[in-house]
């Protein structure tokens, strides 16, 4: 079997397993696409088959979009890395550290942006350990709103976070959690702009990405996909808020820049064609060579970097996203250099610049992440293209 059969194969495995509703994935090779592949469903009770533009909950995958946003702020010489992150939310001045006892006491200093890309910054999602309580408060009170028909909006939300203790001194660990939301009010700070306007402006209508937005206009909204949870045997629909976001009939109050975005497998990759591309799409400079390898260049040190999740063995991280450094302790065939990010929901992307390779893949079931299929899907890709 050639590769397009192979793929195929495994995506309709992984539906008949009741491990997706329905999969797709697209491959490109310096920037042709090199084969697309789709099983199942958009929404099984309907019969509703994918279809190549179907539109995703990207969840995580959303990240590395806020990433870039950001670093077009330090292109234009408006955002300082070290600048700390009081300067734009005032609700991180004053910041204090809770210990694994309960203990609160004062920062040596408050998070800077960079530990915000990087993942250093001590906030959190909400979590069964002190800090995790504190921003689970936050969560439930804005989960409230929304459900009530409105809710926080993104500076208010990002800034009663920042009045939370943090989980550790920033610089000194890696915790996932909020860093991103955080990062999105600090651009609309920053920039003068709601979040949505400056990516839909500075990113998502120059990249052609007609379908990426924070929510769901009527007109499209057959096109979203049903999204499930996995049980025994089995998948059940999935429709409550995660993280402050699952409403997307209506713009959201909360934009978050690190689980709120919705999209296409094209137009997802536009945005990775950028990044492969050095900046640049259709002849115009999105970002500048120089940002781009800065946020595909491993950030963490060896004390920090402990942290990481064993899932992501081989790889350290930077601007919200995984690099490859060490491809032998991957738990998939991979190269150095390769970057991207994955989503709750099992959306993934992966760049490998020094193959000219774009993998994506798309499925909305909770709790995925980077799941088996996307790692034999990778695997697929490897054993044919030597990748």
């Amino acid at each position: 079997m050639g590769l397009q059969e192979r793929l195929s194969a495994c995506l309709r495995q992984a539906v008949e397993n009741h491990e997706a509703a329905g999969v797709s994935l697209l491959v490109l090779k310096d920037g042709k696409e090199l084969c697309h592949a789709r099983e199942g469903y958009a929404d099984i009770a309907a019969g509703k088959q994918l279809r190549r533009d179907s539109i995703f909950r990207l969840y995580s995958q959303s990240k590395p979009v806020t990433a870039a946003a950001a670093m077009i702020l330090v292109d234009r010489g408006i955002l300082d890395l070290m600048a700390p992150v009081d300067q734009y939310l005032p609700g991180f001045a004053n910041p204090r550290v809770v210990e694994a006892d309960g203990t609160v006491h004062p920062a040596v200093r408050g998070p800077w942006i960079l530990d915000l890309l990087g993942m250093t910054s001590g906030t959190c999602y909400p979590d069964a350990d002190p800090a995790g309580q504190y921003a689970a408060r936050v969560f439930d009170e804005n989960h409230a709103q929304i459900l009530a028909g409105g809710g926080m909006n993104t500076l208010d939300f990002c800034n009663r976070l920042g009045e939370q203790p943090l989980a550790f001194e920033p610089g000194t660990r890696w915790r996932y959690g909020t860093s991103a939301d955080i990062l999105g009010a600090v651009i609309e700070a920053a920039s003068g702009k709601h979040f949505s306007d400056f990516l839909r402006e500075e990113l998502f209508e120059p990249l052609g990405m007609k379908d990426t937005a924070f929510w769901v206009p009527e007109e499209k909204r057959d096109r979203l996909v049903t999204c499930y949870k996995r049980v025994p045997g089995s998948l059940e629909t999935f429709s409550s808020l995660h993280l402050a976001v699952g409403v997307y009939d209506r713009e959201p109050a909360f934009e978050s820049g690190g689980a709120g975005l919705v999209s296409t497998l094209d137009d997802y990759a536009a945005f990775a064609g950028m990044l492969m591309n050095g900046g640049k799409a259709d002849g115009r400079r999105i970002l500048s060579e120089a940002a781009v390898r800065y946020m595909t260049t491993p950030q963490l040190t060896g004390n920090v970097r402990k942290d990481v999740w064993d899932s992501l063995g081989g790889y350290n991280y930077s601007c919200l996203m995984r690099v490859c450094d060490h491809p032998g302790r991957a738990a998939m065939f991979t190269v150095k250099n390769e970057y991207g990010w994955d989503g709750w929901l099992g959306t993934y992307f992966a760049n490998l610049p020094d193959q000219g390779i774009t993998f994506l893949l798309a499925q909305n079931v909770t709790d995925m992440g980077t799941g088996a299929v996307t790692r034999k899907c990778r695997n697929i890709l490897a054993a044919c293209l030597d990748c």
